[in-house]
């Protein structure tokens, strides 16, 4: 099984002068659920080259065996340093697509065209498609096959509006995960803060946060068996 990932390219966390990007965790976890099943990753960037980890999941207090691992791979760290160009990558090559999140995607992946399409032939050629914590962002601007939001009458979870106050950002996010999901008709539901919880809705696959991202990568093995 040949599996896109597809992550940010924007490091600038608005206004504050301070750094974002992806969030580690959520792509270590569900990277080695995967590789570890035999399935081939290939990781994409709206740039290419090397993509950019958010600081703070870089933090001691935000390790886990996943992101461990991950700092003693040099091949997956390789991988995050050459990050192919997302304009070259082809749905048709691929059985399956992940979003990690990271505040990143919500400047970037939100309003790419390019993204937004390859969503959309995904959805089309009915694969699975996956995103996590902030990575629902990337589904702002997707229409499904009816020329709707994709989301629209679909079961949706992603970073709950209490997650982002809790991590005082709400006031410099473009918008609320939750916000958007609700506002493009999708039928959103959540765990308390900081709990694991994924959600599918036919090949469309969502979880809410951090914890969640190997229930996602799960979620995902299942619909691709």
């Amino acid at each position: 099984m040949k599996i896109l990932f597809v992550l940010t390219s924007h490091d600038e966390l608005g206004d504050t002068g301070k750094k974002t990007g992806f969030w580690i965790e959520e792509f270590a976890a569900p990277y080695y659920a995967l590789l570890d099943k035999g399935a081939e990753i290939t990781v994409a960037t709206p740039k290419g080259g090397q993509a950019p980890i958010d600081p703070s999941s870089d933090s001691e207090d935000a390790q886990t065996k996943d992101t461990k691992r991950y700092k003693e791979d040099k091949d997956a760290q390789n991988v995050i340093n050459n990050t192919k160009k997302l304009a070259d990558v082809n749905a048709a090559d691929f059985d399956a697509v992940f979003y990690p999140g990271g505040h990143g995607p919500l400047w970037d992946l939100a309003n790419d065209a390019t993204s937004i399409k390859l969503i959309e032939t995904f959805n089309e050629q009915e694969k699975p498609v996956a995103f996590v914590c902030h990575a629902p962002a990337a589904l702002k601007g997707v229409k499904g096959t009816d020329g709707q939001p994709l989301v629209k009458g679909k079961k949706v979870t992603g970073f709950t509006n209490s997650e982002e106050a809790a991590v005082q950002l709400t006031e410099v996010v473009p918008f609320l995960v939750e916000d958007m999901l609700q506002e493009n008709g999708g039928i959103y539901s959540k765990k308390e803060d900081w709990a694991s919880y994924a959600v599918q809705d036919g090949n469309l696959i969502t979880g809410q946060n951090p914890a969640s991202s190997e229930a996602v990568a799960e979620k995902l093995l299942a619909a691709l068996k």
